[in-house]
Protein backbone atom coordinates (compact mmCIF):
# COMPACT_ATOMS: atom_id res chain seq x y z
CA UNK A 1 0.00 0.00 0.00
CA UNK A 2 0.93 3.39 -0.67
CA UNK A 3 -0.05 6.82 0.50
CA UNK A 4 -1.80 9.31 -1.87
CA UNK A 5 -2.08 13.07 -2.18
CA UNK A 6 -6.05 11.98 -2.51
CA UNK A 7 -6.72 11.65 1.14
CA UNK A 8 -5.60 8.57 2.47
CA UNK A 9 -4.37 5.14 1.24
CA UNK A 10 -4.31 3.74 -2.06
CA UNK A 11 -3.61 0.84 -3.48
CA UNK A 12 -0.12 0.59 -5.72
CA UNK A 13 -2.55 -1.39 -8.36
CA UNK A 14 -5.18 1.47 -8.93
CA UNK A 15 -6.92 0.83 -12.16
CA UNK A 16 -8.95 -1.55 -11.75
CA UNK A 17 -12.22 -0.12 -12.76
CA UNK A 18 -10.97 1.67 -15.68
CA UNK A 19 -9.47 -1.83 -17.17
CA UNK A 20 -13.13 -3.53 -16.50
CA UNK A 21 -14.45 -0.23 -18.15
CA UNK A 22 -12.22 -0.58 -21.11
CA UNK A 23 -12.16 -4.65 -21.54
CA UNK A 24 -16.28 -4.45 -20.98
CA UNK A 25 -16.66 -2.01 -24.17
CA UNK A 26 -13.90 -3.55 -25.84
CA UNK A 27 -11.93 -0.92 -26.44
CA UNK A 28 -8.61 1.14 -26.28
CA UNK A 29 -8.17 5.04 -25.08
CA UNK A 30 -5.43 6.97 -25.26
CA UNK A 31 -4.30 9.03 -22.65
CA UNK A 32 -2.60 12.57 -23.92
CA UNK A 33 -0.23 14.99 -22.25
CA UNK A 34 0.45 12.57 -19.09
CA UNK A 35 3.43 11.47 -16.53
CA UNK A 36 5.10 8.40 -17.97
CA UNK A 37 4.66 6.99 -14.06
CA UNK A 38 1.59 8.75 -13.35
CA UNK A 39 -1.89 7.52 -12.59
CA UNK A 40 -2.71 6.15 -16.04
CA UNK A 41 1.02 4.24 -16.08
CA UNK A 42 0.69 -0.15 -16.51
CA UNK A 43 -3.00 0.13 -17.77
CA UNK A 44 -2.90 -2.77 -20.44
CA UNK A 45 -5.69 -0.73 -22.52
CA UNK A 46 -4.33 3.09 -22.05
CA UNK A 47 -1.91 4.29 -24.87
CA UNK A 48 0.04 6.80 -22.87
CA UNK A 49 1.43 9.71 -24.78
CA UNK A 50 4.08 11.53 -22.16
CA UNK A 51 6.06 14.20 -22.91
CA UNK A 52 8.14 11.74 -25.23
CA UNK A 53 5.74 10.96 -27.50
CA UNK A 54 4.64 14.42 -28.18
CA UNK A 55 0.65 14.20 -27.97
CA UNK A 56 0.71 17.15 -30.73
CA UNK A 57 1.47 14.48 -33.10
CA UNK A 58 -1.28 11.65 -31.88
CA UNK A 59 -3.11 10.42 -34.97
CA UNK A 60 -5.83 7.98 -33.78
CA UNK A 61 -7.20 5.75 -33.72
CA UNK A 62 -8.68 5.87 -30.19
CA UNK A 63 -10.95 7.83 -28.03
CA UNK A 64 -8.96 10.23 -26.44
CA UNK A 65 -8.30 11.64 -22.75
CA UNK A 66 -6.97 15.01 -22.91
CA UNK A 67 -4.97 16.74 -20.16
CA UNK A 68 -3.21 19.92 -22.24
CA UNK A 69 -0.78 21.65 -19.94
CA UNK A 70 -2.39 24.62 -18.45
CA UNK A 71 0.09 27.02 -17.29
CA UNK A 72 -0.06 29.38 -19.89
CA UNK A 73 -3.84 29.58 -19.68
CA UNK A 74 -4.31 30.72 -16.18
CA UNK A 75 -4.53 33.99 -14.24
CA UNK A 76 -1.11 33.91 -12.69
CA UNK A 77 0.19 33.41 -16.59
CA UNK A 78 -0.24 37.25 -17.72
CA UNK A 79 1.32 38.58 -13.82
CA UNK A 80 4.60 35.96 -14.67
CA UNK A 81 4.74 37.46 -17.93
CA UNK A 82 5.03 40.82 -16.88
CA UNK A 83 7.52 40.02 -14.20
CA UNK A 84 9.73 37.71 -15.97
CA UNK A 85 9.33 38.74 -19.71
CA UNK A 86 10.56 36.27 -22.25
CA UNK A 87 8.35 34.32 -25.38
CA UNK A 88 8.32 31.10 -23.47
CA UNK A 89 6.16 32.94 -20.24
CA UNK A 90 3.69 34.40 -23.00
CA UNK A 91 0.25 33.63 -22.34
CA UNK A 92 -1.25 31.08 -24.24
CA UNK A 93 2.04 30.57 -26.10
CA UNK A 94 1.51 26.87 -25.18
CA UNK A 95 3.15 25.16 -28.36
CA UNK A 96 -0.01 24.31 -29.83
CA UNK A 97 -0.74 21.55 -27.42
CA UNK A 98 -4.24 22.76 -26.17
CA UNK A 99 -5.40 23.13 -30.05
CA UNK A 100 -3.87 19.50 -30.65
CA UNK A 101 -5.37 18.30 -27.85
CA UNK A 102 -9.29 19.98 -28.89
CA UNK A 103 -8.55 18.88 -32.06
CA UNK A 104 -7.88 15.28 -31.41
CA UNK A 105 -10.85 14.82 -29.08
CA UNK A 106 -13.17 16.53 -31.57
CA UNK A 107 -11.77 13.91 -34.47
CA UNK A 108 -11.76 10.90 -32.52
CA UNK A 109 -13.96 11.27 -29.64
CA UNK A 110 -13.49 11.57 -25.65
CA UNK A 111 -13.11 13.86 -23.65
CA UNK A 112 -10.17 17.29 -22.34
CA UNK A 113 -9.79 18.71 -18.65
CA UNK A 114 -8.48 22.01 -18.06
CA UNK A 115 -9.11 23.95 -14.67
CA UNK A 116 -12.25 25.99 -14.82
CA UNK A 117 -12.21 29.56 -15.95
CA UNK A 118 -8.76 28.54 -18.47
CA UNK A 119 -8.41 31.42 -20.46
CA UNK A 120 -8.12 28.89 -23.31
CA UNK A 121 -11.75 27.91 -23.35
CA UNK A 122 -12.43 31.89 -24.88
CA UNK A 123 -9.11 31.60 -27.20
CA UNK A 124 -10.79 28.78 -28.75
CA UNK A 125 -14.32 29.49 -29.15
CA UNK A 126 -15.31 26.91 -26.61
CA UNK A 127 -18.97 27.76 -24.17
CA UNK A 128 -17.68 27.92 -21.29
CA UNK A 129 -20.18 25.61 -18.43
CA UNK A 130 -22.98 27.27 -16.81
CA UNK A 131 -24.80 25.48 -13.70
CA UNK A 132 -24.65 21.86 -12.51
CA UNK A 133 -24.15 19.06 -15.02
CA UNK A 134 -23.29 18.34 -18.76
CA UNK A 135 -25.03 21.03 -21.55
CA UNK A 136 -24.81 20.51 -25.45
CA UNK A 137 -22.87 23.10 -26.86
CA UNK A 138 -23.02 22.18 -30.13
CA UNK A 139 -24.24 19.42 -31.88
CA UNK A 140 -22.41 16.04 -30.20
CA UNK A 141 -20.13 18.79 -28.44
CA UNK A 142 -20.50 19.13 -24.57
CA UNK A 143 -19.23 21.01 -21.33
CA UNK A 144 -19.60 20.94 -17.64
CA UNK A 145 -17.63 22.05 -14.53
CA UNK A 146 -16.84 19.29 -12.02
CA UNK A 147 -14.77 19.50 -8.93
CA UNK A 148 -12.49 16.66 -8.18
CA UNK A 149 -12.70 17.04 -4.43
CA UNK A 150 -15.80 14.86 -5.25
CA UNK A 151 -13.36 12.25 -6.27
CA UNK A 152 -10.64 12.31 -3.79
CA UNK A 153 -8.67 14.91 -4.86
CA UNK A 154 -7.51 16.98 -1.31
CA UNK A 155 -8.26 20.42 -2.68
CA UNK A 156 -11.42 21.51 -4.45
CA UNK A 157 -9.47 21.83 -8.18
CA UNK A 158 -12.89 23.07 -9.82
CA UNK A 159 -12.27 21.41 -13.47
CA UNK A 160 -14.11 22.08 -16.74
CA UNK A 161 -14.51 19.03 -19.14
CA UNK A 162 -15.23 18.86 -22.75
CA UNK A 163 -16.77 16.27 -24.69
CA UNK A 164 -17.16 14.59 -28.06
CA UNK A 165 -20.02 12.11 -27.77
CA UNK A 166 -22.64 10.67 -29.58
CA UNK A 167 -24.95 10.59 -26.93
CA UNK A 168 -24.97 12.90 -23.39
CA UNK A 169 -21.75 11.86 -21.37
CA UNK A 170 -21.93 9.74 -18.12
CA UNK A 171 -23.01 12.05 -15.42
CA UNK A 172 -20.70 13.45 -13.07
CA UNK A 173 -20.69 13.76 -9.28
CA UNK A 174 -22.47 16.77 -8.79
CA UNK A 175 -21.22 17.25 -4.87
CA UNK A 176 -18.79 20.39 -4.53
CA UNK A 177 -17.10 18.88 -0.91
CA UNK A 178 -14.75 21.52 0.33
CA UNK A 179 -11.30 20.89 0.01
CA UNK A 180 -8.98 20.19 3.11
CA UNK A 181 -5.66 22.16 1.21
CA UNK A 182 -5.49 24.44 -1.36
CA UNK A 183 -3.18 24.83 -4.66
CA UNK A 184 -1.64 28.05 -6.24
CA UNK A 185 -0.35 31.03 -3.69
CA UNK A 186 -1.79 32.01 -0.21
CA UNK A 187 -5.47 33.73 0.10
CA UNK A 188 -4.69 37.10 0.66
CA UNK A 189 -7.92 38.18 1.93
CA UNK A 190 -6.40 36.82 5.24
CA UNK A 191 -4.95 33.78 7.04
CA UNK A 192 -7.83 31.96 7.98
CA UNK A 193 -9.18 31.72 4.42
CA UNK A 194 -5.65 29.62 3.93
CA UNK A 195 -4.97 26.00 4.27
CA UNK A 196 -2.31 24.09 3.56
CA UNK A 197 -0.97 23.91 0.03
CA UNK A 198 -0.14 21.00 -2.06
CA UNK A 199 2.82 21.05 -3.56
CA UNK A 200 2.85 21.28 -7.81
CA UNK A 201 3.58 17.64 -8.19
CA UNK A 202 -0.06 16.65 -6.51
CA UNK A 203 -1.97 19.80 -6.93
CA UNK A 204 -1.51 18.70 -10.82
CA UNK A 205 -1.96 14.82 -9.98
CA UNK A 206 -5.07 12.88 -10.94
CA UNK A 207 -7.08 11.57 -8.29
CA UNK A 208 -7.79 7.72 -9.58
CA UNK A 209 -11.15 7.91 -9.06
CA UNK A 210 -11.83 10.61 -11.40
CA UNK A 211 -9.44 8.79 -14.14
CA UNK A 212 -11.77 5.95 -14.12
CA UNK A 213 -14.67 8.49 -15.18
CA UNK A 214 -12.66 10.37 -17.88
CA UNK A 215 -11.91 6.59 -18.91
CA UNK A 216 -15.56 5.69 -18.83
CA UNK A 217 -16.27 8.74 -20.32
CA UNK A 218 -13.95 7.96 -23.48
CA UNK A 219 -14.73 4.24 -23.25
CA UNK A 220 -18.71 5.29 -24.21
CA UNK A 221 -17.93 6.93 -27.59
Amino acid sequence: MATSAFGGIQSQEPGADAEAVCRKEGKMIAALYVERDGVYSGLPEVDLWDESRDARNYDGPHAVVAHPPCQLWGAMALVNHKRWGGEHNRPGNDGGCFAAALASVRRWGGVLEHPARTRAWEAHSLTAPVGIGWAECNTGEWVCEVWQSAYGHLANKATWLFCVSDAEPLPILTARPTGSHQCGGADRRGKARNKPTLSGKYASATPPKFRDFLISIAAQR
